[in-house]
């Protein structure tokens, strides 16, 4: 039996705006609210997650990620309606692709 295998990555002008990585630090974004938090969950540091969001900002047409600093109610990080649909849209596609791909290996294993 024969497997494809596949990673799909979005391109900018600057360099990868969206890939399988940045869309797990979107999501732990989305579910822990902080960036440290999101890092801390995927075992990765700090600043690979925060090189990783500005990367995605910089590429975006309208912010992904927006970050409070600390104060008395404390900071925190949060995805913009901008970044939920990216996610979704990264999703899809992904899935679309991986379909695409069972199905092209159903037929070379006739």
């Amino acid at each position: 039996m024969y497997h494809i295998k596949s990673r799909i990555w979005i391109e900018g002008e600057k360099g990868v705006f969206l890939g399988e990585g940045r869309i797990k630090i979107l999501k732990a974004i989305k579910t822990e609210g902080s960036l440290s938090k999101a890092a801390k969950s995927l075992g990765m540091s700090y600043k690979k997650a925060w090189n990783l969001v500005d990367s995605i900002n910089k590429n975006a047409s309208t912010p992904v990620v927006i970050t409070n600093t600390g104060g008395s109610g404390g900071g925190g990080t949060k995805i913009t309606e901008y970044g939920l649909k990216m996610i979704s849209v990264f999703e899809n596609i992904n899935k679309n692709c991986w379909d695409f791909l069972d199905q092209q290996l159903k037929e070379l294993q006739l």
